[in-house]
């Protein structure tokens, strides 16, 4: 069976959580498109399981969350008229739940913003904590019952809500601007939060790096997913990359090192051997059957 060495493999997965495109990397690396496409599949796949099992029984104390925005295929308001829109065709938003002193990802959830989705990542994140944490979130009102539901009252959790202001009409200068933020407010919403602790910095920071990351994420350009599958795929090889093997400029570690839960600083070949170590080995072949042959 004809396979990739080790250092090609690595070097498609860096460009990868780099922002390079599939077919860019395809046309760098002089690989086809499907051979790509093959190792982010069996990459995401073996890192899913990985973060699963390994980011566990984390002794943070501070864990900021928020959700990001993409979309595959279509946006929601184009699906109806998409051709051919695959399942999973239209707005897609990523929730993550970030350390604020290790700066690692503790959970991840894909889907859309309701209250059932916010309930399976709160439920995710819990199951991954050791002990009672202050949690800060933004105004989305899905987190209020799930929080609760998840955590009860073992847990000091406030909401941080930005106030916006005009943004001036849809001028050619405003289009692709945010709109200006004039003020938070800072609400405790279960137990006694640190009111100077209440914040999203850090892991709306992780957005941007997300962004930056991720061709999926790039806004105004055609890189977008254009199946849920490989959306999955993409952002699990890059937690696991992000927490596991990308040094932290101010931690002088990765965050998965400052947290605790890796003592061993890694490389992108490393995730190569986590897909070698799922792969099953090569059945060994039978012997030839000949085809008898009719007068």
């Amino acid at each position: 069976m004809n396979k990739l060495d080790i250092k090609t493999r690595a070097m498609i997965l860096n460009m990868m959580v780099e922002g390079n495109s599939m077919r860019s990397i395809s046309r760098v690396v002089g690989v086809s498109i499907n051979t790509v496409t093959k190792l982010l599949i069996e990459a995401g796949e073996a890192c899913a399981a990985y973060h699963d099992e390994t980011v566990r029984n984390v002794g943070s104390t501070r864990v900021e969350c928020d959700e990001i925005w993409s979309f595959c295929y279509a946006k929601d308001k184009n699906v109806k008229t998409a051709k051919a829109a695959p399942d999973g065709a239209g707005d897609v938003w990523t929730w993550t739940a970030i350390d604020a002193d290790s700066k690692m990802i503790l959970s991840y959830e894909v889907g859309d913003r309701s209250a059932t989705t916010a309930h399976e990542f709160m439920f995710d994140l819990r199951d991954r904590l050791t002990n009672r944490v202050q949690l800060t979130t933004d105004g989305h009102k899905a987190y209020l019952s799930a929080v609760e539901d998840a955590f009860g009252s073992d847990i000091d959790y406030a909401m941080l809500v930005k106030i916006y202001g005009e943004t001036g009409g849809k001028t050619a200068e405003r289009k692709y601007s945010p709109a200006e933020c004039t003020g938070i407010k800072k609400e405790a919403v279960i137990g006694q939060p640190v009111e100077e602790l209440v914040s999203t910095s850090y892991v709306e920071r992780q957005n941007l790096t997300m962004r930056m990351g991720m061709r999926r994420f790039t806004c105004l350009t055609n890189g977008f997913s254009k199946k849920l599958e490989n959306h999955l795929h993409m952002l699990s090889l890059y937690f696991v990359h992000y927490n596991f093997v990308r040094m932290h400029k101010t931690l002088k570690m990765t965050p998965a090192m400052a947290a605790g839960v890796s003592d061993t600083l890694r490389d992108t070949a490393w995730i190569v051997g986590l897909v070698d170590a799922r792969a099953q080995a090569p059945k060994t072949r039978g012997p030839y059957k000949k085809k008898a042959i009719s007068n």
